[in-house]
């Protein structure tokens, strides 16, 4: 995976023509690229497509168009996406209602450092959270974070070659294990280790 540039951009003209088309790609890549751990935690993961296709929708929202100002979005958004030897993730914890929700975030407080991912029978990846901003408190935890996982190299092969992979949380208070995720998720993944 590569940084996006500028010239891998649509104006807003151009994308305006194929939004709609491009948000049902996204929609659809998104699908496949999502890992739910338990029924309040999903990651995200992100891959060159998904933040340009993020990046697209700020511009035309905020009607960006000037180079400088397109630039500080590239800025903003390309560290999240891996970079062949990573995976990188949003994640979104979710509760039904407001008050089981504010709740819900000071029980399961720093969960974000206690994500992990295996392939295999290798050893779990925890994952690094939050490297551009804190965005938990002394008291709860946000409610969307940014993580990313480093693989080692066998890790990558025993991948590539097909092992199983899962997710889970060690949280106190969160502490779940996915079953092996699906194999058309883990191959979408994959393609983030070229």
């Amino acid at each position: 995976m590569t940084n996006l540039k500028k010239e891998d951009l649509l104006s807003l003209e151009e994308y305006s023509e194929k939004r709609s088309s491009l948000r049902d790609e996204n929609i659809a890549l998104k699908k496949e690229r999502l890992i739910k751990i338990g029924d309040n935690v999903s990651l995200l993961f992100e891959n060159q497509k998904t933040i340009q296709y993020q990046i697209q929708e700020i511009l035309r929202i905020e009607k960006i168009f000037e180079a400088q100002d397109v630039e500080e979005e590239l800025k903003s958004y390309n560290p999240l996406i891996p970079n062949g030897t990573n995976l990188k993730a949003t994640m979104l914890i979710e509760f039904p209602e407001e008050n089981i929700r504010r709740k819900g975030l000071k029980e399961i407080h720093r969960v974000e450092e206690k994500v992990w991912m295996q392939v295999g029978s290798n050893e779990r990846i925890f994952a690094i959270a939050d490297e551009d901003m804190e965005r938990s408190n002394e008291k709860k935890t946000s409610a969307v974070h940014f993580l990313r996982f480093e693989f080692s190299k066998k890790m990558i092969e025993n991948i590539k070659q097909g092992s199983s992979l899962y997710a889970g949380i060690n949280h106190p208070s969160y502490n779940i294990r996915t079953k092996e995720i699906q194999k058309s998720t883990a191959l979408s993944l994959t393609k983030d280790f070229t």
